[in-house]
């Protein structure tokens, strides 16, 4: 049986329409154009004119604004990955990561300017302006935020919620993103599907899809690399916060990272060979620094365990896996107070060398 013999599925777009219009959080709301559930429309995506004018947009002409109040003039950039829920820093993973950045005194360097309406999603007691967009500062150095989507590549925090006066495309998408492994990241019903369905009900991508995948992963990085080298000399420090296992990490991956943290390095493609998978490392050696490394989610995990403990919770290994791939109710592990304190210490100390040895990283 092809997969144009089967019957309708709930992964068929008609299907996926409600659950793709609940991730747009009011009130912005879902460009239903601009869902790309597979491989194959993620290819497609990238001609989509919304996504081709932002993207060509960032990766050719945005340049960071200047901020009067930074003292020495510094800018780090940080890059964090993309979120099922949008605008991105109503996730939980987002506000995390923010919480953290401004509890370690990091502060916008304007007050909030989007919509009343998303305050809604805070927690008791939650900071407000872990949903602010503007770039952060402290001490004098200033740190921009981008996020890492496909199809997008590379969005400024600044244009995640709004372009020109409009709702942005970034808040506009739905991209469950390129993962295989889940069994739903497939198009049943396009004629170019070549995947096959297990028999729990998942799906197996085929030649097709995988071939769609290096495309478009490497399209990913080509424009992240672009962008990136027209940008760094803008900044000090670029850091990445993104998880491993994720395709993210992979958009910025040399072969020496790939190798390091396990990362594939090819698909088979249509012909049964081989097809290279290619990050901005390769094209920008030591452009960007790619954080959690192997030894921070270690210890994250080790310090993950001794807090369940403390908190009367299971603590033995299989529990702190579990708690840890969920992030503690933070989506991902990125959100993890353990794995924050990280990011915080290695920016504290970029922020150091800035104030003591001007040039030094």
């Amino acid at each position: 049986m092809t997969t144009t013999d089967l019957p309708p599925s709930d992964l068929h777009p008609d299907a996926r329409l409600t659950s793709s219009r609940r991730k747009i959080r009011a009130p912005f709301v879902l460009d239903d154009s601009m869902r790309f559930y597979s491989p194959q429309t993620n290819v497609e995506a990238l001609e989509h004119p919304r996504v081709r004018a932002l993207t060509e947009r960032v990766r050719d002409e945005w340049t960071p604004a200047p901020v009067p109040t930074a003292g020495s003039g510094t800018r780090l950039a940080l890059l964090v990955p993309c979120t099922k829920y949008k605008p991105y820093v109503t996730s939980r993973e987002h506000r995390g990561i923010n919480g953290a950045l401004l509890a370690a005194g990091w502060r916008p360097v304007r007050g909030y300017d989007g919509p009343v309406a998303l305050l809604s999603v805070l927690d008791p007691g939650e900071d407000p302006d872990v949903l602010n967009t503007a770039p952060l500062e402290r001490d004098g150095v200033v740190l921009d935020r981008f996020v890492i989507s496909e199809p997008l590549a590379l969005v400024p925090y600044e244009l995640t919620m709004y372009v020109d006066g409009e709702q942005s495309p970034a808040t506009s998408y739905d991209d469950p993103g390129l993962f295989e492994a889940r069994g739903t990241s497939i198009s049943p019903e396009r004629p170019d599907c070549t995947a096959t369905q297990r028999a729990d009900g998942t799906w197996a991508w085929g030649p097709a899809e995988r071939s769609a995948y290096v495309a478009m992963h490497n399209a990913m990085a080509d424009t992240l690399s672009t962008a990136l080298g027209r940008l760094s000399p803008h900044y000090r420090a670029i850091v990445s916060w993104v998880a491993p296992g994720l395709t993210h990490r992979s958009f910025l991956a040399d072969a020496a990272t790939r190798r390091t943290d396990s990362i594939p390095s090819t698909r088979m493609g249509l012909d049964g060979r081989a097809m290279a998978l290619r990050g901005v490392l390769d094209a920008l050696p030591g452009a960007v620094e790619i954080l959690p490394t192997k030894e921070q989610q270690g210890a994250a995990r080790e310090q993950l365990a001794t807090r369940l403990a403390a908190e009367g919770r299971a603590s033995g290994p299989g529990s702190v896996r579990a708690v840890y791939a969920r992030g503690d109710g933070h989506d991902t592990p990125l959100g993890l107070p353990e794995l924050t304190a990280m990011l915080v210490e290695r920016l504290d100390r970029l922020v150091a060398a800035t104030a003591s040895e001007p040039g030094a990283a």
